[in-house]
């Protein structure tokens, strides 16, 4: 078992993908997260690589360009992805159809199937914004949550507001499905000797709920 623990306490480092429409705010969410500073940015033409840590975990974070003609080149980002960021432009109310295509194709990525979503009903500082209710309707967030484990979030890339508390839920999402992924490990097993028995577990988790069970 202490192995098994082991690799959940150690530091370890998650692969978030940032997305979203060109605009959006997805790199000066990236840069307020990684130096807590709002950063002047320009339109994203190919990627930004930047490790944000949380709760000793690092988050090695991929900030892809929102132009059209780049998104065909996003499934060469997608392998092994724990989590997708997917950045919305709350002001912008013309094109949330568009973002909402653009995040269906994300959700039906074969290689995304398994990830955490979250959503940030980004720049809610400007008046006019959508609120987070009005943007999980929009984007049909249910829908998507009958297939991911997925959660919209009220934020502003610029004062920071909702930000940390999207990345707290965040790390304990993926940290809880990791955990459960190591717990039910096929090829791992557990032997308990007690008073000169054996008793043997199929997975650490049977193991865990032995013990409880027993409390």
């Amino acid at each position: 078992m202490g192995g098994i623990f082991g690799k959940l306490s150690r530091k370890r480092q998650m692969r978030v993908l940032l997305n979203g429409l060109d605009a959006a705010g997805k790199t000066t969410t990236l840069y307020k997260l990684r130096l807590g500073e709002v950063v002047t940015t320009i339109p994203t033409i190919g990627l930004n690589i930047e490790t944000v840590e949380c709760k000793k975990i690092q988050l090695v974070t991929w900030d892809i360009g929102g132009r059209g003609f780049l998104r065909p080149l996003y499934r060469n980002y997608y392998a092994e992805t724990d989590a997708v960021v997917f950045v919305v432009d709350s002001n912008d109310k013309v094109r949330t159809e568009q973002a909402q295509k653009l995040l269906l194709a994300i959700v039906n990525e074969d290689m995304l199937k398994k990830v955490i979503i979250v959503i940030m009903a980004n720049k809610q500082d400007l008046p006019g914004s959508m609120t987070p209710e009005e943007v999980h309707e929009k984007l049909d967030v249910d829908s998507i949550c009958k297939t991911h484990t997925c959660k919209v979030f009220g934020t502003s890339a610029t004062t920071g507001e909702g930000l940390y508390d999207m990345l707290d839920w965040l790390v304990e999402a993926v940290n809880k499905k990791q955990a459960t992924a190591l717990l039910r490990g096929k090829d791992e097993c557990v032997t308990v000797e007690k008073d000169s028995k054996s008793s043997y577990f199929t997975t650490p988790l049977s193991y865990i709920k032995h013990v409880f069970s027993k409390v």
